[in-house]
């Protein structure tokens, strides 16, 4: 997948998680502060991804971060979404792969160079927790039990 006019960048990673639980983690908005430390938390109508949900992504400071959801391919497990903050978006293309012994999961960033640059090393991070193995510390945020779900 390419992103005219946008540079690219691809991040990858293996981990011992089994591939339904990493899609899962991924499905369920939910479940997304529990893996990836900049979430605090996604305000969204819908408790699972589904292509054209929309909602915003709560980060740290009260950082609000628009996205929309692309297409969903429950079966191959892969997703596309477009986030954006002001007038810098960014669309990154998820894919999670059974591999031996556990997980490899994909991203495809693509938008500004610096944006992705930036956020990179942080997805990065993201998708070792996310494919780490149950009890690792992956599946919680800095160690504390999971957040209940608002209602």
């Amino acid at each position: 997948m390419s992103f005219p006019g946008a540079s690219e960048r691809s991040v990858q990673v293996r981990g011992p998680a089994a591939p339904q639980r990493v899609w899962e983690d991924y499905a369920q908005f939910a479940n997304w502060s529990r893996w990836s430390p900049q979430i605090r938390g996604v305000a969204t109508d819908r408790p699972r991804i589904t292509a054209g949900a929309v909602g915003q992504v709560l980060g740290p400071a009260g950082l609000r971060v628009d996205f929309r959801i692309l297409d969903v391919d429950e079966a191959a497990r892969r997703w596309t979404w477009r986030v954006g903050l002001g007038a810098v978006g960014m669309t990154m293309r998820h894919s999670v792969i059974g591999i031996p012994g556990g997980t490899l999961t994909g991203l495809l960033i693509g938008g500004p160079g610096p944006a992705i640059h930036a956020y990179a090393p942080v997805a990065r991070l993201a998708l070792r927790r996310l494919v780490s193995a149950p009890g690792s510390g992956g599946g919680s945020p800095r160690g504390r039990p999971p957040r209940p779900r608002p209602r």
